[in-house]
């Protein structure tokens, strides 16, 4: 039975990431095509960066409050800075995606960039992210019997 409610746990903190992902992803997108078509058209690396900077940060707050509420809290500073580099991991896979098409396969349209970068980089980076975050971010909650040990002391 603990199999089973730990697979419903899972599966429930997959479908909240995806839909937080999924709203980051469209304010991702958004903020990198306004920027790729406007002041930083020549610039997609800058472009995506900054982009990816302010989705982060809506992905923080989504992910803390709801994909994650039930797991342990540490201090905001620790996990917003943990939050925050992991993410610049994920974000490293996905402009290195999009720097390989745009200057070493010099697949140059807007729309082979939009694929690397915010197709296959994302989904790369996607899965590198949901596994980080769940092991060294937003912790798992110490078991009951855990706690109950650490409150009697060392066993002998």
């Amino acid at each position: 039975m603990e199999i089973r409610k730990a697979l419903d746990r899972l599966k429930n903190e997959v479908a909240k990431f995806g839909a937080i992902g999924l709203f980051a992803y469209v304010i991702d997108v958004g903020i990198f095509n306004l920027l790729l078509h406007g002041p930083l058209s020549s610039k997609p690396l800058t472009a995506k960066a900054i982009s990816a900077v302010v989705a982060t940060t809506c992905a923080y707050f989504g992910n803390r409050f709801w994909t994650f509420s039930e797991r342990a809290r540490t201090s905001y500073r620790r996990e917003y800075t943990l939050f925050f580099l992991l993410n610049v991991v994920g974000t490293g896979i996905q402009l290195t995606c999009l720097a390989i098409s745009h200057y070493g396969l010099d697949f140059t349209s807007r729309l082979a960039d939009n694929i690397s970068g915010n197709g296959i980089g994302l989904l790369l980076g996607t899965l590198f992210r949901f596994w980080s975050y769940r092991k060294w971010v937003f912790l798992e909650p110490k078991s009951p019997e855990a706690i109950q040990a650490s409150d009697s002391g060392p066993e002998k």
